[in-house]
């Protein structure tokens, strides 16, 4: 039998009896050390973009440094207990002490390369790993894909390689006078022990207990670990609502919920198993006219010159403006594309923490299909990209729609890891309803872009487009120029006087700001078009994507049962105008002018919100506003969890 080669024991080893954890302190404070100046790094950031003051720096920094302290003990903590068990001849072999060092350089490495990674993270979410890091991490190709494309990642691998040479380096005698030492058991007990019990005595630690950097969302995220906030999110992906936000009694919550869903032509069917279930009737009869929704990616308000932008990115929206019925004050739900399907499909409030897209059990749900078969259409979905991403191709296939994706396209001009051109897209959705109305079928289509979207990448020829990158403006250009395209060669069809399309965005392109849900960046375009049936005008009124539906439902006066959580925003009355929200793990509605927000384990708080300033200022107590807020969310979650979302 072969024995692997064992370091002699040395005189200094012997004298040093607890040397062996030195590598536990050692990757301990690269952690600690490498958090830190990351935190650093995002609160300059912030800084410059008078994001947070100078003033709240000294308490995130110290608040941070503790975070790290746990999170770099806990990371090191499997290596505490390896080294507590490792009997001492396997420690010193030759084999081992390779390993070891291999295993530092992998640790330091991945590290350095992570911390590169929630910079770029915190400059397009401004916010530490939360659930979208969560999330794209179950489609890695299209993600690693798309990181690839977008930043600068083999510089990045260079970097955090030659600087976790420099740290092996630099570390190299204690590291060999560790994979020397001599410990018997009872010696490597001690601190391992002092490592587990300093964990379990912050984790015993009651929520709370430290110290808050303030109101400041940014300065909260900056306090944060990015470690930490990832397997926080991943640990608390599906919530039960009642257990961890603010609830109110059932039937109190169902009253507060008729009464936020009330409009003058909806009577509430008794005997209903939704509380909201209600008959909508419009007198006019109802025009059968083809409906096409364009359900655009990231295409926030601020880059429209119909919406206010005055470097002129959208000519083309801008022009169809003036021959539309334009929603001058709508707000998306959420941050994430699967938010806008489910507020502008089914109508849905943003229950944390995950899309009902995405959720189990979400078939056959009621939704904006549901209405259009019952009314002759033939619904379709279709999709630039793979849409097994986001399981967009389950949720839409079990509600009702037949799917086009990539997969059914033909050659397209130009692709990237996202999906096929906007151009391309709009080419194969033109070819499908052209076969639809050959067919004698009425077209009712959600069409989903990809274009606008990180990499930027576009196809050749387009006006003050670069086709490769360019960034976010180049992405509202591209985006435009398509849609500019699509609406040109649909009037050109002998049917386009007979259709209606409504342009709507699934968010904005990003969520930036101190508040907890930053009010500004929830802005998005949502326009109806046609000519011939839908007067042009402006309506200055609150609107959610949740309203989209119902609204344009309203237009076609087709009369319908509902489960809709929105209304027709043109028969509501300014006082009953609200939108719903989510961010992260954070929920909110807007009611007039107040915000109720609801976060995390029952907290909640509202605020006064200035439209002409963006400003919002924390308000007394407003336990009515609260309430509403918790009765919509809470009868949401509870109608999908007990399947009971579905057609009256």
């Amino acid at each position: 039998m072969s024995h692997a080669a064992t370091l002699p024991v040395t005189d200094a080893a012997r004298e040093n009896p607890a040397s062996r954890f030195t590598l536990v302190w050692s990757a301990a404070a690269v952690c600690w050390t490498i958090s830190t100046l990351t935190r650093a790094a995002l609160a300059a950031r912030a800084l410059a973009a008078g994001q947070i003051e100078w003033g709240a720096l000294p308490g995130v920094m110290a608040m941070g440094a503790g975070h790290d302290f746990l999170v770099a003990l806990a990371v090191c903590a499997p290596l505490a207990v390896y080294l507590l068990f490792l009997p001492e001849r396997l420690y010193r072999s030759t084999a081992h002490r390779a390993l070891m060092w291999a295993g530092l350089a992998l640790a330091y490495y991945g590290l350095l390369y992570l911390a590169a990674v929630e910079y770029f993270f915190f400059d397009e979410f401004n916010a530490r790993f939360n659930y979208v890091a969560v999330e794209y991490l179950i489609y890695p190709h299209e993600i690693f894909v798309n990181i690839r494309d977008s930043y600068p990642v083999v510089p990045v691998m260079a970097a955090a390689a030659v600087l976790t040479l420099a740290l092996l380096w630099f570390g190299r005698g204690s590291i060999r006078a560790a994979l020397a030492s001599n410990n018997r058991f009872a010696e490597r007990a001690k601190p391992a022990s002092l490592a587990v019990l300093t964990l379990l005595a912050a984790y015993a630690l009651p929520e709370g207990a430290a110290p808050h950097p303030g109101d400041n969302r940014v300065a909260g995220e900056l306090a944060a670990n990015g470690i930490a906030s990832f397997f926080s999110a991943a640990l608390t992906s599906h919530l039960d609502y009642v257990q961890y936000y603010l609830t109110v009694d059932g039937r109190e919550a169902a009253s507060r919920v008729r009464r936020l869903v009330a409009q003058p032509n909806a009577v509430f069917l008794p005997g209903s198993a939704s509380p909201i279930a209600r008959r909508v009737t419009y007198a006019a009869p109802p025009k059968p006219l083809h409906v096409i929704v364009l359900l655009e990616e990231s295409l926030g308000a601020e880059f429209v010159g119909a919406y206010g932008d005055t470097r002129g990115l959208t000519p083309n929206l801008d022009r169809i403006a003036q021959d539309s019925l334009v929603f001058t004050r709508t707000y998306a739900t959420g941050t994430r594309t699967v938010r806008g399907m489910e507020a502008v499909t089914a109508s849905f409030p943003p229950v944390p923490a995950e899309s009902i897209v995405k959720r189990n059990n979400n078939e056959k749900m009621f939704n904006w299909s549901t209405v259009m078969r019952e009314n002759g259409y033939n619904p379709t979905f279709i999709y630039g990209g793979y849409g097994t991403f986001d399981n967009m191709n389950y949720f839409f296939g079990h509600n009702g729609y037949r799917v086009i994706d990539r997969t059914d396209m033909d050659k397209p001009g130009f692709s990237n890891i996202w999906g096929v051109s906007d151009a391309d897209l709009f080419r194969n959705a033109l070819r499908v309803f052209d076969e639809q109305v050959a067919r004698g079928e009425r077209v009712f289509s959600v069409v989903m872009t990809t274009s606008n979207h990180k990499p930027f990448t576009f196809p050749d020829g387009v006006p003050g487009v670069a086709p490769r990158g360019g960034g976010r403006e180049a992405g509202a250009r591209y985006a435009d120029h398509a849609i500019g395209r699509f609406i040109e060669q649909l009037r050109a069809r002998p049917w386009f006087d007979d259709s209606v399309v409504v342009i709507v965005a699934d968010h904005g392109a990003r969520v930036y700001g101190r508040e907890d849900i930053p009010l500004k960046t929830y802005e998005i375009p949502f326009l109806v078009y046609s000519p011939r049936h839908v007067a042009p005008g402006w309506i200055d009124a609150l609107t959610s994507q949740m309203d989209v539906a119902p609204t344009v439902l309203g237009l076609l006066n087709i009369s319908y049962d509902s489960t809709f959580f929105g209304k027709d925003v043109l028969l509501t009355e300014p006082g009953e105008r609200l939108a719903a929200f989510n961010h992260n793990r954070d929920i909110a509605l807007l009611r007039s002018d107040v915000l109720a927000e609801l976060g995390f384990r029952k907290k909640h708080a509202t605020y006064h919100y200035d439209f002409a300033r963006n400003s919002q200022q924390p308000l007394g107590a407003e336990p009515e506003a609260v309430r509403d807020a918790a009765s919509l969310f809470q009868t949401a979650y509870d109608l999908y969890a007990r399947g009971h979302y579905r057609a009256p």
